[in-house]
């Protein structure tokens, strides 16, 4: 399509993840949404306030067949993603933001990479912690190596709120989310492998569902998913990481914070959470930033990595849906190209899905042989 056209989407699922895409596609010059299909008609009904051009329609294959649309926006429940994928592929097989995760379980793995490899259009999976300000300004002195040189370990803490409820309460179960370990942290999976430019070759996990969401009830029983966890992951590379996870710790001043440590220094990243959650008699939220520790001469400095307020403003993830969208539409217009492909979104799945099974059965789950064993694909990192 011509650089300068403007790029119309259709919307599949509009909970509260895909209603934050929409506050984000109207930031975009000449973007729009045409069309939704959303189940819930309160949800729906808020969609069309964010997107009042655009119309409701009663299944995804018309959202797909709609011939004002030029890409695709899924954002419906985890455990819909593969299903979805494969209808739109023998539909019309357009340009694709597939929420993460991309899938929940390693048939649809497996399914999922088959059909990737014929897809005849770009499929974008979004990770959106990449785009961070802070993380990007991390990554970026990660990749130059000047004040770390070669990166050896990698730590990410997350110490946040629970799951937010959500239409049906799928998120309470693993059987629909993949698990917390992939529903929450393959962006953190996603993060290691694009930090250490590798790929994992094992992974121990040790989790439990301690504190949050014990006294619920549902039709489908008692939420299983966890809400603490250590994951360390070694790469072939010969790196190694770790992910510490706890989701009862929203008192925190930072929600995330990254280390990445080489010989010649450390270099970390402190990301605040939503700021619609920040405590308004403490003032303004936290300022994200970037801290570059050098070993030789000592000496740490910081460096603030404010975020543009709109964007901000426009959703929970520190900005990066916009920025991520900003690439997206890019490359529908023919400009740039997939950073964050099928692939990458299938390797967090089954690093997330490993954890799952090593925290499980207390063992160390190999990545190189067996049932979790991925030709993964290194070009996108």
């Amino acid at each position: 399509m011509n650089p300068t056209t403007a790029v119309r989407y259709g919307i599949i699922g509009c909970g509260m993840m895909g209603q934050e895409h929409l506050r984000n596609i109207a930031l975009l010059p000449g973007a729009s949404v045409s069309c939704i299909f959303e189940p819930d008609d309160g949800m729906a009904a808020g969609s069309l306030a964010l997107a009042p051009g655009a119309r409701r329609v009663g299944s995804l294959a018309e959202v797909v067949t709609s011939p004002d649309i030029d890409c695709l926006l899924v954002a419906s429940p985890n455990f819909r993603h593969a299903e979805q994928l494969n209808e739109i592929a023998a539909l019309r097989p357009l340009p694709v933001l597939l929420e993460k995760p991309a899938c929940t379980n390693l048939n649809e793995v497996r399914a999922l990479a088959a059909l990737g490899r014929t897809y005849p259009a770009p499929i974008w999976v979004a990770m959106e912690y990449r785009y961070m300000p802070p993380v990007a300004r991390l990554s970026a002195e990660v990749h130059s190596a000047e004040h770390t040189g070669p990166v050896q370990m990698l730590s990410i803490r997350e110490h946040r709120f629970p799951f937010l409820v959500k239409v049906g309460d799928w998120n309470r179960f693993n059987r629909y989310t993949g698990g917390t370990l992939v529903e929450k942290c393959c962006h953190f999976f996603d993060l290691m492998r694009h930090l250490t430019r590798s790929e994992p070759v094992r992974v121990f996990a040790s989790a439990a569902a301690n504190h949050n969401h014990l006294d619920e009830r549902y039709p489908d029983g008692t939420p299983d998913i966890v809400d603490n966890a250590y994951v360390i992951v070694d790469f072939a590379s010969g790196q190694r990481a770790m992910l510490e996870l706890c989701m009862f710790a929203e008192g925190a001043r930072y929600q995330e914070e990254i280390a990445v440590v080489g010989p010649k220094g450390k270099a970390e990243c402190f990301v605040p959470g939503p700021g619609r959650f920040w405590p308004a008699h403490l003032g303004e939220p936290p300022v994200p930033k970037v801290v570059i520790s050098p070993r030789d001469p000592k000496g740490p400095w910081e460096l603030d990595v404010p975020v543009d307020p709109v964007a901000l403003a426009a959703g929970d993830h520190n900005g990066s849906t916009l920025y991520q969208h900003q690439r997206f539409n890019a490359v529908v217009r023919g400009q740039g190209r997939v950073e964050v492909g099928l692939s990458d979104g299938l390797a967090a799945v089954i690093m997330g899905l490993a954890a799952q099974e090593s925290a499980r059965t207390g063992q160390a789950i190999d990545l190189l042989h067996g049932d979790y064993a991925l030709n993964f694909d290194s070009s996108k990192h």
